[in-house]
C-alpha cells in the first residue's frame, strides 16, 4: 500500500478549501468546480484520505449505483484552518501594550513556561544532551529547524530557523519568550548568544556553566 507524507501539494489546497466551505461534495461537482478533470480529483481525494485529510461516505439513490460524498475529516478542518498570524499578532499587540513592565514581563514567562509545559511530555532526557536532542527532534516535526553543537564545554542549542519570524521582527520581546521556554524545556539557565536579528545566520542558545556539572550529568 502506498504511503504519503502528512504535507500537502499545492494542486491540494483548492480541493480543500470547497470541501471547507460545504459539508460534502461529489467528484463530478469537485471536477467542475475546479476545472480538471473527474480522474485528477480522483486521484487527489486517494491522496488527501492517505493522509487522513478527506473521508468518503455512500450514498444510495433509489435502485442505481451508490454515489460517494467526500468531506473534511477533523484533522483536515485543522489542517485547512491553521493560519494563526492575525490572530498573533493581534495578541502579541495587546500584551505590549500592557503599561506596567512587571506585569508584562511576567505576563511573558508565564506564556514561556506554559509552552514548555505542553512539550513536557516530549523532554524526558535525563542529561543536557539528551533533553536537547529532544528538543530537536520535536521542532524538526513542526518544520523548524534545530541541531545542537557539541564542540564546546556544554552543548549548544542552534536554532536555524526562527519559529515566530514575523512577530520576532516586529519585537525581539519573543526572543525573551523563546530563551525562557528552552530553559524550561532543559532545566537550566539559558542565554541567547547570538541572533539572526543582529546579523548572524542561526540564533544560538548557550546554557550557562554551574559549578560540578558537566553536560552528561
Amino acid at each position: 500500500m502506498m504511503e504519503y507524507g502528512s504535507e500537502l501539494v499545492p494542486s491540494d489546497v483548492s480541493l480543500l478549501d470547497l470541501l471547507r466551505k460545504c459539508d460534502s461534495m461529489k467528484i463530478s461537482q469537485l471536477s467542475e468546480l475546479m476545472e480538471v478533470t473527474a480522474t485528477a480529483v480522483r486521484q487527489r481525494l486517494t491522496r488527501l484520505m492517505a493522509q487522513g485529510f478527506v473521508q468518503r461516505s455512500t450514498e444510495r439513490e433509489g435502485r442505481g449505483r451508490p454515489t460517494h460524498q467526500y468531506s473534511l475529516t477533523s484533522e483536515g478542518r485543522r489542517k485547512t484552518g491553521s493560519n494563526f498570524a492575525d490572530l498573533c499578532f493581534a495578541l502579541w499587540d495587546e500584551i505590549r501594550a500592557i503599561e506596567d513592565p512587571e506585569v508584562r514581563q511576567g505576563l511573558l514567562q508565564r506564556i514561556a513556561k506554559r509552552l514548555a509545559q505542553q512539550y513536557a511530555d516530549d523532554i524526558a532526557g535525563v542529561t543536557l544532551a539528551e533533553r536537547m536532542d529532544q528538543i530537536v527532534q520535536l521542532f524538526q516535526k513542526r518544520q523548524v529547524p534545530l541541531e545542537v553543537d557539541f564542540n564546546g564545554e556544554l552543548p549548544v542549542l542552534v536554532v536555524q530557523g526562527c519559529p515566530y519570524p514575523e512577530l520576532a521582527e516586529a519585537d525581539r520581546g519573543v526572543c525573551a519568550v523563546e530563551r525562557t521556554m528552552f530553559g524550561e524545556m532543559l532545566g537550566r539557565d539559558v542565554r541567547l548568544s547570538e541572533c539572526r536579528l543582529d546579523g548572524a545566520n542561526c540564533c544560538t542558545f548557550e546554557v550557562k556553566q554551574e559549578e560540578n556539572m558537566t553536560a552528561g550529568e
